[in-house]
Parts: C-alpha cells; sequence; structure tokens
C-alpha cells in the first residue's frame, strides 16, 4: 500500500492521485505488469462506437495504436472517459513497464482471468504483441513436443519423436503466445502430385474454441498456394468433422501421393480429407 501524498523539496503536501502513483512506481521498479482494475470494461475494437456482438473488447492494443488513439482522444475528465487510463498505460509502457492492463472490477475474477486465461479479460497494452503466428524454428522444437504429447498419448496424433521434429522444424507453422507455443501444425509438400500433407495440427486445450487452429490452417494453406500446389489434405481419425466445416471432402485412400500411400498404415484406418486450394 502506497500513499498518494508526494512532497516538495520544501515540504510542501500534494495530494496525487492513484494512477500517477501506480504508474510512476512500475516505471520506477521496471514492473512487468502493471494493472488498474477499473469502472470501464475495457478498450473495444471500435472504440468510438457502441458495445456490440460486432465491437468487442480489444483484448491486446500495440503501444503504437494505444498512443493513436489517445492522440485522437479528447482529455479525459473522469474515470470513464476513453483516455482517462489509457494515458496511464501508455505512459507506462514508454517508461519501460512491459505490459498495462485495463480489467473491470464489475467482472467476479477480474484479475485470476486476466492471469490464467489464455487471451485475458479487459484491454492490455503491450508493445509488441504478444501473440505470433510464424514459422517455427529450432528453438521451437521442446515447445511442440510439450504441446503434441498429451494427444500422442491419447492416440490423437502418431507420435513423432524429438529427432523427427527437429529435422522436419522448418516444415512447422505456430502459434507463439508471449513464448509458449499454443498451436502448431506441418506442410509436407509432394510437388509432383501438386499436393500436400498437413500434419500434426494440435492446438493447446487452453485456447480451443478461440480460432487459433484456424489461423495455422490459413496459414499452412498460404505456405501450399505460394509452392505452387492445388491443394491440401490431412489424415484423421478423431476430427473429421472440424475439417469438413472448413472446406475438406473425404476421398479414397487410393487417391493419396504414391509416397504418401505407401507410408499410409492401414491398421489406423485414418479418414482421408482434400482441400482444393
Amino acid at each position: 500500500l502506497l500513499s498518494p501524498f508526494g512532497f516538495s523539496p520544501t515540504g510542501e503536501a500534494f495530494n496525487l492521485t492513484m494512477e500517477e502513483v501506480a504508474t510512476s512506481v512500475a516505471a520506477e521498479l521496471q514492473a512487468d505488469k502493471l494493472i488498474f482494475v477499473t469502472e470501464i470494461p475495457g478498450i473495444r475494437i471500435q472504440p468510438n462506437e457502441p458495445a456490440s456482438e460486432d465491437n468487442p473488447i480489444d483484448t491486446e492494443l500495440p503501444l503504437a495504436a494505444a498512443k493513436k488513439l489517445l492522440a485522437e482522444s479528447p482529455n479525459p475528465t473522469q474515470p470513464t472517459d476513453l483516455a482517462f487510463y489509457l494515458q496511464h498505460c501508455v505512459k507506462a509502457c514508454e517508461e519501460g513497464v512491459e505490459r498495462s492492463h485495463i480489467l473491470p472490477f464489475a467482472v467476479d475474477g477480474a484479475l485470476l482471468l486476466e492471469v490464467y486465461v489464455h487471451d485475458g479479460i479487459g484491454t492490455m497494452i503491450v508493445d509488441e504483441k504478444l501473440e505470433e503466428l510464424r514459422e517455427a524454428t529450432s528453438d521451437d522444437v521442446g515447445g511442440i513436443l510439450q504441446l503434441i504429447e498429451p494427444f500422442e498419448k491419447d492416440g490423437t496424433l502418431v507420435k513423432r519423436d524429438r529427432t523427427e521434429i527437429e529435422r522436419d522444424i522448418d516444415h512447422y507453422t505456430i502459434i507463439d503466445h508471449d513464448g509458449v507455443i499454443f498451436a502448431c501444425a506441418a506442410l509436407y509438400p509432394y510437388p509432383e502430385a501438386k499436393t500436400a500433407e498437413m500434419a500434426a495440427l494440435t492446438v493447446s486445450p487452453q485456447s480451443q474454441g478461440q480460432g487459433d487452429g484456424e489461423k495455422v490452417l490459413k496459414r499452412v494453406e498460404q505456405r501450399a498456394r505460394a509452392m505452387g500446389l492445388k491443394s491440401i489434405f490431412v489424415l484423421t481419425t478423431r476430427t473429421m468433422h472440424w475439417f469438413i466445416k472448413r472446406g475438406f471432402v473425404q476421398v479414397d485412400p487410393d487417391w493419396l501421393p504414391e509416397a504418401r500411400k505407401r507410408k499410409y498404415n492401414w491398421d489406423r484406418k485414418s479418414l482421408v480429407l482434400v482441400k482444393k486450394l
């Protein structure tokens, strides 16, 4: 607990706002996070438009966008004004605080939701996007293994060892959120057949239902098109309906490229689903 009183060199007392005190202390400590528990739910995707299903809270706002929004907003006069907490969040990030958060006190357990839920709650201002959709590197091997291991154990995925993933790391696309891999997939091209297999598509249970699988699929499709391929295919035993909803159609295993057909496990009886690009 910190007093809001400040004193000049001559002993004059100043009653500071709690937001000013919190921001200054966080900056001096170079804190990882500064959290304001506030009267507002956060900042919406379209900040000046009313709340709606099409205008939800923006859970992550890059610092550059926050500064632009602040410059375009009128000077705040009360805590419910858009710029009231935003100005302090921006100042904190500019002075070295990695992330600043605007959380709603009206939501029960808001602090726990922010800390433990994948996308958090309210709005976080950060110097750069924490979530990154990208191609994997050798540094990601351990994270990929950790992500897919539970799905290998329950039989959803075919087991892959570290050596195999290290060898094929360039084939993987991942979603990295603040240093943790939440989704991945690998793309194995068969150029002679103008197609490629998407394998090991995995989404962490912590972020399922939030569109991460869709993001990885779209990125894989982009990579396949860039290679000049006409289709991608998957082999699955449990998630057929997810793929069918996204444009895949079932075909006979004989459709597979010859090189892939030779490795097909007839005992596993995986369904073959194809999507034209």
